[in-house]
């Protein structure tokens, strides 16, 4: 009894999961295939559905998403037109194999099964080669194999397709690390006499940038310029306007703006990137005058920046005199306040998601600026500087919060020690962070701090 062509309705996928299936069979002979329905469903124990098509044509009106599986003889006809990828002249084993082609081009996603004669068992294997998720010889063809094939078939496919969905996603997390690593700074301070050391540790999982955003130059007249800013959000587009505003900073600096007339610029550009009006960025910049010995400070709605001196416990700069984060105000002004350094010191500039996170039973207080510089002064008392201080600073801030931090955290470091540079220490050559833990000192000694 050949098998039936019965009326079939469009079925949602996810009502094909449960263990049901649905065979379409594309033969010229449909009582060429001998296998019944209720032969079917007892061999595999569930329900089959099975639709017969005639040619291609047919097969395309008939192909809908519920189809798990075909079942393509290889003797189908198929016209030269109608063949080939490009719809051109076939010859040769590509002849043999023309409707199996066409019918891997319009279903890539359906499971496809060769049916070809007992003697001809090298098309059978070039069928697999092609496309097909395996192959069936007709004069071996009974319920039990076909349904074991069909099982086998929809199985074989979605491990291909859940291996090339997982092949995609693992090529686009490559791009996107490459191209999220030459997006992070490359500190400019060839001889500045200054070390640097940083830590930066996006709040996403499996990204190498966040929100937060920081940067290092020293322009021609000897001043260094370090920038260290948070856009509000842990989103891709939060890291994306971080870029652009660390881009327009170093821009701007390296053409000789500062203080005020440079932070009402960046705002400028802020409200022209963002996505809406709710977005504002925080931002810290200092500059450094050549000497070393006194800066410029100003602040956008950032934490204040942290200094020690040799000998001297660590402190936070003046704050008072703050402007408001960019974005806010139409017509909002940054004062730039004058800060001594001294002749050796060590200046931490940092973003809030080191500062914001939860201490004590229960997690229901902030670290704070408070802790954060009790935190930092104990550091000191143990030894520690440089770089190896900003590493145990973020470990102990994980800790106290009970595990990784959701916020983004940035922190860096600059230093001067007038020891190293009568000595000709000099800047180590500039180098760029490779992983979103960035840990790279431009001098021979650790700063004080």
């Amino acid at each position: 009894m050949p098998v039936p062509v019965p009326q079939q309705r469009s079925v949602p996928a996810a009502e094909t999961s449960h263990g049901d299936l649905t065979l379409l069979v594309i033969e010229d002979d449909p009582a060429g295939t001998t296998i019944t329905v209720p032969e079917l469903s007892a061999a595999a124990g569930t329900r089959v559905r099975v639709r017969t098509a005639r040619n291609l044509t047919e097969a395309a009106r008939l192909l809908t998403d519920d189809v798990d599986c075909i079942l393509l003889d290889l003797a189908l006809p198929v016209a030269g037109s109608d063949s080939g990828p490009g719809n051109g002249p076939v010859s040769g084993r590509a002849d043999e194999l023309a409707a199996l082609t066409h019918i891997l081009r319009i279903a890539p996603l359906h499971a496809v099964l060769a049916l070809t004669a007992e003697d001809d068992t090298e098309l059978a294997a070039e069928a697999v080669r092609v496309g097909a998720q395996d192959y069936l010889f007709r004069g071996e063809l009974d319920a039990r194999v076909l349904s074991r094939a069909i099982r086998y078939a929809v199985e074989r496919k979605r491990a291909d397709l859940a291996q090339h969905q997982l092949t995609e996603s693992r090529l686009r997390a490559q791009e996107n690390a490459r191209l999220e690593r030459g997006l992070l700074p490359t500190p400019l301070l060839d001889g500045s006499g200054l070390s640097f050391a940083a830590r930066y540790r996006p709040g996403r999982s499996r990204a190498l940038l966040g929100g937060d955003f920081y940067d290092v130059v020293r322009t021609p007249d000897g001043t260094v310029h370090a920038m260290i800013g948070d856009v509000c959000g842990h989103g891709p587009d939060e890291a994306a306007l971080g870029v652009e505003l660390r881009i327009a900073w170093r821009a701007l600096t390296l053409a000789g703006l500062c203080g005020d007339e440079l932070l009402s610029t960046l705002q400028q550009v802020l409200e022209h990137e963002r996505q809406s009006e709710e977005i504002f960025a925080t931002l810290c910049t200092v500059d450094i005058a050549p000497d070393g010995r006194r800066a410029g400070l100003c602040l956008a709605g950032h934490p204040a920046p942290l200094l020690a001196r040799h000998g001297r416990p660590a402190r936070l700069l003046p704050y008072e005199d703050g402007g408001p984060a960019l974005g806010l105000l139409p017509r909002a002004r940054w004062p730039r306040r004058q800060v001594e350094l001294g002749a050796a010191w060590s200046l931490m500039m940092y973003t809030d998601g080191l500062i914001e996170g939860r201490v004590g039973t229960g997690g229901s207080e902030r670290l704070g600026q408070d802790g954060m510089v009790a935190m930092v002064n104990g550091r000191l008392d143990e030894g520690l500087a440089g770089e190896e201080l900003l590493e145990a600073a973020v470990a102990e801030v994980r800790e106290l919060n009970g595990g990784e931090l959701t916020d983004d955290v940035a922190v860096l470091l600059l230093g001067r020690d007038p020891e190293r540079i009568r000595r000709g220490g000099g800047s180590a050559p500039r180098s760029r962070p490779t992983s979103p833990v960035v840990a790279r000192p431009l001098g021979v000694q650790r700063p004080p701090l």
